[in-house]
């Protein structure tokens, strides 16, 4: 693998903490602001919104300049939104912060998405993917927590100063490590647009939002759901979100290694076996450890679809893949708000903390029968080779 994926698993490593660490935070925040716990869920559903509406948005205006050069922009928009993040007097200007931090996460991932498959061999893309999420994924095992027990023990605040100088770390790397590559030639808005003409690429960015929007409908709670229901301290959380990052860690392994050979079947294990165990998760709260095994396997099923997702969407898009690809990953993060919001929702109804894991549940199941759905209309309409679908201008040379 190129040295300059190791540059962009660095940038990842600052936004997934940034991005997940919240979830550990949020008892602490919304008691510093005097909100209840659903109404600093926002600060989940306000940050995912922000990426679905950051990515296309900042990938187009990013037309024009290199993808190298639009990494390190994003990386700065990152830094500022995490500063504004932790000064933030009132809850409103915190939420402001995460929007601005969440501008930059789609368009890195997704213009990341197509430099890191573009620096490997056709055969070896979706491990390229996995690679660069591997930073999001580290993320979620030594920052997350980190930033978790800091959080608690020296003030939230400091958390996001500390993911600020992160993302300078990752702008560095990425001016040092990430070759020059410039923006193909010939490459149009409007023949990237055309990707979203073909109903495979718009069944993979829905299975992506509902999938991946299964995990969030229980990880957003989940400080809540394991101190109150599971009989866990607060400190314990930051131990659970260690495990959370070793699924993560390893779901994308899993799907990285396996999805360049068996894509379809993979996306059936995995989001049937999450939607089990999303349900299952409603009982086993209640069960130190059984609560805890489950979040290890939310973590690896959850994320073993990421790299399938996101390279069947490259696949699928054929000579269009950049828009194609960041919009995806806002798919991610609206299924992230989507999911967030419904779990407050069942919550504030009073059903108790456990009710999001069933809106997890349903969601994982419904973006298994659009996988089903998907396979069954590939078999009747088979997609035109790349090769011959891929533009000169739009094609990225690869290195071995």
């Amino acid at each position: 693998m190129p040295l300059a994926l190791l540059a962009l698993a660095v940038g990842a490593f600052g936004i997934g903490t940034t991005e997940f660490v919240i979830m550990g935070l949020l008892p602490e925040i919304a008691g510093d602001y005097g909100v209840s716990i659903p109404t600093a869920g926002l600060l989940v559903t306000g940050y995912a919104l922000g990426v679905v509406v950051g990515a296309p948005l900042l990938t187009v205006l990013g037309n024009r300049v290199s993808r190298k050069r639009m990494l390190m922009a994003l990386m700065g928009l990152f830094v500022i939104g995490n500063l504004v993040s932790a000064l933030a007097p009132t809850f409103g200007m915190m939420l402001a912060g995460r929007v601005i931090a969440s501008l930059a996460h789609g368009s890195f991932f997704g213009i990341g998405s197509v430099v890191a498959a573009g620096l490997v061999a056709p055969d070896k893309k979706a491990g390229a993917i996995a690679t660069m999420f591997t930073g999001l994924t580290v993320a979620n095992i030594v920052g997350v927590p980190l930033g978790t027990f800091i959080g608690q023990a020296v003030g939230w605040r400091t958390t996001f100063a500390i993911v600020a100088a992160l993302g300078v770390i990752g702008l560095f790397g990425i001016a040092r490590l990430v070759p020059a590559m410039p923006r193909p030639e010939g490459a149009r808005l409007r023949g990237e647009l055309t990707a979203f003409r073909n109903p495979q690429v718009l069944l993979a960015m829905a299975m992506t939002v509902l999938g991946f929007g299964g995990v969030f409908a229980a990880i957003t709670y989940i400080a809540p759901m394991m101190t109150e229901v599971g009989g866990y301290s607060d400190g314990a959380v930051t131990w659970l979100l260690v495990l959370f990052g070793v699924g993560m860690f390893l779901g994308n392994l899993l799907g990285g290694r396996f999805a360049d050979r068996a894509l379809m079947p993979l996306l059936y294990t995995t989001l049937g076996g999450l939607a089990l165990v999303l349900a299952l998760f409603t009982l086993t709260a209640h069960h130190k450890v059984l609560a805890a095994i489950t979040v290890l396997l939310v973590g690896a099923l959850g994320f073993a679809t990421v790299p399938p997702l996101q390279k069947r969407v490259l696949d699928q898009a054929h000579g269009a893949p950049t828009l194609a690809s960041a919009v995806n990953i806002g798919a991610f993060n609206l299924g992230n708000a989507l999911a967030a919001w419904l779990g407050g929702m069942v919550i504030a109804a009073g059903f108790g903390y456990t009710s999001p894991n069933w809106v997890g549940a349903a969601l994982a199941a419904a973006a298994l029968l659009l996988a089903f759905w998907s396979a069954a209309l590939e078999r009747r309409t088979p997609a035109p080779t790349v090769a011959a679908a891929q533009p000169a201008g739009d094609r990225v040379p690869v290195h071995h």
